[in-house]
């Protein structure tokens, strides 16, 4: 079982056999080192000879090799577009569906842009459909769903945050934590939304409700939300800090609000 795999500390010391695995989409990755080590392309390759789909093979790998700097998140979303733009013109849903539940967690990621992305779904549609990569156990699956919706949470921000805020009373913590971590200001390895980072504000909807979260996966995301908001506007961030610890002294709330106000207290 992958849980019980601690994975190798250093891409050199993975044994090959995990990595043919890995590669062949057997097994999940069990940790960073693992992820940044699958070679996607032959994944690829691999998942497409094993769904005798191989005719999408080129065009994708195409693509990727056009991308002027191929680092693991740029190569996955050229896969997950690629495997979107060619499933749609087939008609190919039953694949779609297939790599929504594959067992492999890259592949679950490259599925998530099929959803993020695909444009004959509208934002809310989008929204509903990633909840079930926002609940998935891999942590790589949770981080690429946030990036492969947010350009329309950007463009639809009052009314993604509105119906997001709704996400913060979900018993799944990864499901609240999303609602948090998905409309970040600055978020990482993502352009940042600038309406936000002016008015931080129009986030309290999603931020009050998880402001003594139990999950301390929930915690981090909300005081990163708040670390990134203090870069541009720490007045807002220390007087929504105060009202917090005043309104709700937990050891939670405390531990959000000290890692909210870390960049300003340096």
């Amino acid at each position: 079982m992958t849980e019980k795999r601690k994975g190798a500390r250093s891409i050199k010391d993975i044994p090959s056999d995990i990595l043919e695995q890995l590669n062949r989409g057997e097994i999940e990755t069990a940790n960073l080192t693992e992820w940044l080590a699958v070679d996607q392309k032959l994944l690829l390759e691999n998942l497409l000879q094993q769904n005798n789909r191989m005719e999408y093979l080129q065009e994708i790998l195409n693509h990727v090799n056009l991308l002027k700097k191929q680092t693991v998140n740029t190569i996955n979303e050229a896969i997950g577009l690629g495997l979107l733009k060619l499933a749609t013109y087939n008609r190919d849903e039953e694949f779609l569906s297939q790599i929504s539940s594959h067992q492999a967690d890259l592949v679950r990621c490259w599925a998530a842009y099929t959803v993020g992305r695909n444009n004959n779904f509208d934002f809310r549609e989008k929204l509903n459909k990633i909840q079930h990569f926002a609940s998935d156990s891999h942590f790589g699956v949770r981080e690429i769903c946030w990036m492969a919706v947010r350009p329309d949470i950007s463009k639809n921000l009052t009314e993604s945050i509105t119906f997001l805020s709704q996400w913060t009373s979900h018993e799944n913590e990864y499901i609240r934590r999303f609602a948090s971590e998905s409309t970040r200001p600055r978020g990482v390895w993502c352009e940042h939304i600038n309406e936000l980072k002016q008015n931080p504000g129009l986030g309290l909807e999603i931020l009050e409700p998880l402001q003594s979260d139990s999950s301390r996966y929930v915690q981090d995301s909300v005081g990163n939300w708040l670390n990134d908001a203090s870069k541009s506007q720490p007045e807002f961030v220390v007087e929504i800090c105060d009202e917090w610890l005043k309104d709700s002294p937990t050891k939670e709330t405390q531990y959000i609000v000290k890692k909210a106000l870390r960049t300003l207290r340096k």
